[in-house]
């Protein structure tokens, strides 16, 4: 279950995107819908989907209108099919119509983002594997897209570079070597959650289990090396977590699942998932 976003502290955020979009004003509806009008609109699954961001979505048309009144049907989480309605707003014709579009391309891309994220879920269910998001978000929407990808069932990695550790391949190189990063990293970790480290090949991975990371990342390795690995790393020590990234699809995520990593992170959760199908249909309230 995702933890439930405190949408007190994103009203500025969500302010700015409103403020981008209407500019000086909403010229179409200002000389189109009178200020006194009411309206109700329903929110509409177009496709199947899992929701996420409706909470979100509701609290930009608010903004607008803070009298707004909301009949929810479904949550954050809940599959949908064509033509179901997670909820039902009323409100003023005018904060619909100008607060529809911000509402929908949050609504769309945090349900896209949970809709991915389940498939992938789904395609490793039965093993240990966990799935994994990353830092490849959109700038100013990092909390709402990981919200998106725990609603889809997937677990957030990190969320800021001061959360954990985790050395790459360019800290390595600067570093001068993997145990050297490792070493520097362990003896400064302070409140970092986890000390992770990446590599590419198995002996990079023989040369950084002295140094006792948490976490190794094995990074765009096949299937069968990545099973060489776990065998590996398990003959010395059952305390290390095993992450595969890197090259991972819907097609082959099982191979890595049943290789026997701990976690399985996707860039693509957040990078390249598709928005979801859903519309906002307003008409007069009576």
């Amino acid at each position: 279950m995702a933890q439930t976003l405190d949408l007190c502290s994103y009203q500025e955020l969500l302010g700015r995107f409103l403020a981008e979009d209407i500019g000086a004003g909403d010229l179409t509806t200002e000389a189109t819908v009178s200020p006194n009008q009411a309206a109700i609109g329903h929110f509409v699954a177009k496709a199947p989907l899992v929701l996420a961001g409706l909470e979100i979505a509701l609290e930009v048309i608010r903004l607008l209108d803070s009298d707004l009144g909301v009949e929810m049907r479904h949550h954050d989480g809940d599959f949908l099919e064509p033509g179901d309605e997670p909820a039902t707003v009323r409100g003023k014709a005018r904060a619909l119509l100008s607060g529809e579009r911000v509402a929908l391309n949050l609504l769309q891309r945090l349900s896209g983002i949970a809709t991915l994220t389940r498939k992938y879920v789904e395609a490793i269910k039965g093993t240990k594997a966990e799935i994994l998001d990353t830092r490849k978000t959109t700038p100013g929407l990092r909390a709402f897209e990981k919200h998106a990808v725990a609603v889809g069932g997937g677990s957030n990695h990190r969320f800021n570079l001061n959360d954990a550790i985790l050395i790459k391949e360019n800290h390595i190189h600067l570093a001068g070597g993997v145990r050297q990063a490792i070493a520097r990293a362990q003896a400064a970790r302070k409140n970092s959650r986890f000390v992770e480290v990446e590599v590419t090949n198995l002996e990079e991975l023989e040369e950084a289990l002295p140094e006792r990371p948490d976490v190794v990342l094995l990074d765009n390795m096949t299937p069968e090396c990545v099973r060489k690995a776990v065998a590996i790393v398990r003959q010395k020590s059952d305390k290390v977590l095993l992450e595969a990234s890197g090259g991972i699809t819907l097609e082959n995520i099982r191979q890595y699942a049943e290789a026997g990593v701990d976690w399985i992170s996707i860039g693509a959760l957040t990078h390249s998932a598709p928005a979801a199908d859903l519309s906002l249909e307003i008409e007069p309230a009576l």
